[in-house]
């Protein structure tokens, strides 16, 4: 019994809600509705405005014709009558008629009944010097009319007569009849006098009315009721009006009416039913859920007992597989610290044996500035004994030239054997080239090989390590001057070529490349076993220096020789900050 309240009690909540969704959501719909209303009445007011602006300034204008200034002979009120009656069927207008001051028509574009129109409201309001304006229905044909009269003055200021232009109201409906919403025009009368709805025409609302009655006054079915701040109708006024409508209305003063629309509800209502629904089937879809979540609750309570048991027990095992892998990230970790420890000391030893290639070439770099300082020193004392300051003092000058010579080579030496880590950075790579072919230099003169370098003007910057550069640069010129040890020609040549990526070639004129497959792999070598020359370390080094710089190193044959390609990204300041 508890049960069926509480579901009960839920089904009424789920109704109030329900009801509560439907009534702002139709409020909020009919908010939307009513901006989409009234901005469709100021159009179709504005385009009635408009419209009838046209028939006004053409009034206006056609009031001082030349041709209208005198009406006295036949001819001349033939000659008005034709330009009236040209311009007449050009504008679409029904008539065009010139009065004088008491009333008589002296031309028109139509004939009319009439000769006299000093009772039309219009041509009153021009005689006062103003614009005048009027409609009405023609008793004849029962066409409705709007009418403008524009003043004509003469030289003495005063009025001599009017121009009346004549529009008929149906042309003017027939640009918009048919729209949407049913929009209609009430005069200061409270007559219907231009509608898009032919059915509401002459309809009257008294004064202090809500709503409108036929012309003959009979009583129709109407109600009238606010919902927030919008008026909404009921009615029962034919198969082209809506039952329930949101009315609108807009004062139009400058053609003495009151615009009006009326726009059908119905899709308010049922985007508000349809929001109701939604809320109702969400809360309903809720409650059975929880009903079976409820039902249900007791069954997982037995069977959360087993659970614990059993996650008690797996809580062991994983406790026990943590500590396991916990152990086994840190020997990784580890691995990893000696993997890379094995590496900086691979790349020092690296060093060290391009050092010792190069130790021959270097003492004798050094001996021969070390012989020559000497020579120069006895002679720049024997000069001083004899009393020439002036040789003595240029035998000091090399002396220096010397000394500073052997400072550069042995600074060189010591940063590239410097066993530090280095941060990336800017690295001048034509300063880099300069010091790997300086450290060279000794021994591949020994050896006769030539180096075609030309360093450019300009310094070329290159993302990436000093020392490891001229480590690199040092191997691949070592190598080339390897790979030629048997030939009486030998030549390296060294170019930087710029891009998207700068690039750095290094070519000799050997044999070539045996296994490009195997060129970077680790104590991969073509030399002799057992030879003292090296390991094959040197191109595996640099290729995982060159990588460590974003770059990349390859090696190609050519036709005659092979040549390296170092290629390093180019810096900019961006990458610094």
């Amino acid at each position: 019994m508890h049960r069926v309240w509480v579901i009960l009690g839920f089904l009424f909540a789920v109704g109030l809600l329900s009801a509560g969704v439907w009534s702002y959501g139709y409020r909020q719909a009919l908010s939307q509705l009513s901006e989409k209303a009234e901005a469709d009445l100021e159009l179709a007011a504005d385009r009635l405005s408009t419209q009838m602006q046209v028939y006004q300034e053409l009034a206006v204008l056609m009031a001082t014709h030349p041709v209208l200034r005198r009406l006295e002979t036949p001819a001349q009120k033939r000659a008005a009558r034709a330009i009236l009656l040209d311009v007449a069927d050009k504008t679409s207008a029904v008539n065009m008629m010139y009065l004088d001051r008491s009333g008589r028509v002296l031309a028109s574009a139509q004939p009319i009944a009439q000769e006299s129109m000093s009772d039309h409201p219009a041509f009153q309001r021009a005689m006062q010097g103003a614009m005048g304006s009027a409609h009405g229905v023609v008793d004849v044909s029962g066409d409705r009319t709007y009418s403008y009269a524009a003043p004509t003055f003469g030289l003495d200021g005063r009025v001599e007569g009017a121009l009346i232009v004549v529009a008929d109201v149906q042309d003017v409906e027939q640009t918009w009849r048919g729209s949407t919403e049913a929009v209609f025009f009430i005069d200061g009368d409270g007559v219907v006098f231009i509608s898009n709805r032919s059915d509401l025409l002459f309809w009257q609302r008294d004064e202090g009315q809500v709503g409108l009655k036929p012309p003959g006054g009979e009583a129709v079915e109407f109600a009238s009721v606010m919902v927030g701040p919008h008026e909404v109708w009921q009615l029962n006024w034919g198969r082209y009006l809506p039952s329930r409508a949101l009315h609108l209305m807009l004062d139009l003063p400058v053609i003495d009416m009151t615009a009006e629309v009326l726009v059908d509800v119905a899709p308010a209502q049922r985007l508000a039913g349809l929001q109701a629904a939604t809320v109702a089937a969400i809360c309903l879809a809720f409650g059975a859920l929880l009903f079976l979540a409820t039902e249900r609750r007791r069954t997982l309570a037995e069977a959360n007992a087993v659970l614990e048991t059993r996650v008690a027990q797996r809580t062991q095992a994983l406790t026990a597989a943590n500590m396991a892998l916990r152990r086994e990230v840190r020997e990784r970790e580890d691995a990893e610290a000696a993997l890379k420890h094995a590496q900086e000391e691979l790349i020092q030893a690296g060093k060290l044996s391009a050092l010792g290639q190069m130790s021959a070439g270097i003492s004798h770099e050094l001996n021969q500035p070390l012989m020559a300082i000497q020579q120069f020193a006895d002679n720049g004392s024997a000069f001083l004994s004899k009393g020439r300051e002036e040789k003595a003092s240029e035998n000091l000058t090399r002396i220096s030239a010397m000394a500073a010579r052997m400072a550069r080579i042995i600074k060189n030496l010591r940063a590239f054997a410097r066993n530090e880590s280095e941060p990336m950075g800017k690295v001048n790579l034509v300063q880099v080239i300069d010091t790997s072919v300086e450290l060279t230099e000794a021994r591949l003169r020994n050896e006769g090989v030539r180096m075609d370098w030309h360093p450019p003007k300009n310094p070329i910057f290159a993302w990436g390590g000093e020392v490891r550069l001229v480590q690199v640069f040092v191997n691949l010129i070592n190598n080339a001057a390897d790979a030629m040890s048997g030939q009486d020609d030998r030549l390296i040549r060294i170019r930087i070529e710029g891009g998207d990526k700068l690039a750095v070639t290094v070519r000799d004129i050997g044999p070539g490349i045996e296994n490009s497959e195997k060129l970077f792999e680790p104590f991969y070598t073509t030399k002799a076993v057992g030879s003292s020359e090296g390991m094959g370390l040197g191109l595996s080094i640099s290729y995982g220096l060159v990588q460590s710089f974003g770059g990349n190193i390859r090696g190609t044959n050519l036709e005659t020789g092979a040549q390296f390609t170092v290629e390093l990204e180019p810096f900019s300041e961006h990458e610094v900050a």
